[in-house]
């Protein structure tokens, strides 16, 4: 029988506060079939589980769901218990998923939660043609001044006029991991993830850039409903190969032609209509060989093209350039005391004893350590998608421990 592999991650509230020994079981048809603890980062081992050959993740005509499902249930001292169903696991892919036990209170001592399916397995329901919706092809007043990835998104999670549908403030590069593993499958060609993933950034500028809603009165980003907008699932479970493309590309989006803003870029599973990327008919082109930048010309025109946007400067250092083994620099002493700050919440972390601003093999080691800790490549070198995750997890540290000391 084929494999897949899961790793979960366990928090507190926060990704700022991860769990160690919280316990985790993994159920198959309400049975449990496999136990464990987390380690001082709130991670699990990598956990091996039955499921279905990836070949049917590889055509549209397959009537065979090309993912197993699998529930998780996660306890630890003093937490509310949580269980989430239907984690989907694919063959050779590892999924990550995250999840956030809340502190016991009078009302429940445990929380469930069942994610859908991929929107490429079961059909969700198409733009709806009312009267928001059909101003979406007049042109959107330009609001921002330039093209800005925020730190984080609001996203409503239910049409634009359910009221009573709660708002989460997202990461922006968790919205687009969750939104890529909601859209497509993680088994697809490299090429064809990045162009995908590229659409849904560019969609997701575009709502950004000419606050769509906010202009209209609503107080969110964006919606989770693909009616209107994307399929965002809250605590979804993330895929290893998609994850890894976003944290390379997610300034990416597209412009087209002398238009400045991001193309508000359109797509469905199956589809000939103009200007609409075909997310299937991406995965042939990405099967013969082409570019995610030649995919997307296919289906939105030779005119348009990639640029890189702006990343918000609300992080307490700017990313300057590549740090490596025998670097000696001011930025090099932020990183290692930005490293030995994360150490406190994650111990696992090897701390850097006397930080000086060279790059030795204790930073490299840490550097390495934190990657893995974060699914990212363990190059051991601070490039820009590590420094940024450095940035958002230091941030991430301060503000619990600036709550905790309030």
């Amino acid at each position: 029988m084929a494999k897949g592999y899961l790793k979960v991650n366990v928090y507190s509230g926060t990704i700022a506060n991860p769990i160690k020994n919280a316990t985790v079981k993994i159920l198959k048809d309400g049975n449990k079939i496999f136990e464990t603890t987390t380690n001082e980062n709130g991670e699990t081992e990598l956990i091996t589980l039955d499921t279905v050959d990836k070949n049917y993740s590889e055509e549209e005509q397959y009537k065979v769901r090309p993912y197993e499902t699998y529930d998780i249930e996660v306890s630890a001292f003093g937490l509310n218990e949580t269980q989430i169903n239907n984690v989907q696991i694919f063959e050779d892919i590892t999924s990550m998923q995250s999840v956030y036990l809340s502190s016991i209170d009078n009302t429940s001592s445990k929380s469930t939660e069942s994610l859908p399916p991929n929107t490429l397995w079961k059909d969700y329901s198409p733009y709806i043609n009312d009267d928001l919706q059909k101003s979406e092809s007049s042109i959107s007043p330009v609001v921002l001044k330039e093209v800005i990835i925020p730190n984080t998104i609001i996203v409503h999670d239910g049409i634009p006029s359910n009221t009573n549908a709660p708002n989460y403030t997202v990461p922006f590069t968790d919205y687009i991991k969750n939104v890529a593993s909601s859209e497509i499958y993680s088994t697809w060609p490299k090429e064809t993830i990045k162009a995908n993933v590229i659409a849904i950034i560019s969609f997701t500028l575009n709502r950004i850039y000419t606050e769509w809603y906010k202009s209209r009165g609503f107080d969110f980003t964006i919606t989770s409903t693909t009616s209107y907008d994307q399929k965002y699932t809250r605590n979804g479970t993330i895929f290893e190969p998609i994850s890894n493309i976003v944290d390379e590309i997610f300034r990416d989006y597209i412009r087209k032609g002398v238009r400045i803003e991001p193309l508000l870029a359109h797509y469905k599973n199956n589809t000939t209509e103009a200007e609409y990327l075909s997310q299937w008919g991406s995965k042939e082109l990405g099967d013969k060989g082409y570019t995610a930048l030649q995919i997307l010309q296919y289906y939105y025109g030779n005119d348009i093209n990639i640029f890189d946007a702006k990343v918000s400067a609300n992080y307490p250092y700017s990313f300057t350039k590549t740090l490596k083994e025998g670097d000696c620099n001011i930025d090099v002493y932020f990183l290692q005391n930005a490293l030995n700050y994360i150490h406190g919440s994650y111990p696992g972390i090897p701390i850097i004893q006397n930080p000086t601003g060279y790059f030795g093999e204790s930073t490299k080691n840490s550097i390495k350590t934190f990657q893995k800790v974060f699914s990212l490549p363990q190059t051991g070198e601070a490039d820009y998608q590590t420094w940024y995750k450095i940035s958002y997890i230091l941030t991430a540290v301060k503000d619990l421990t600036n709550s905790i000391l309030t």
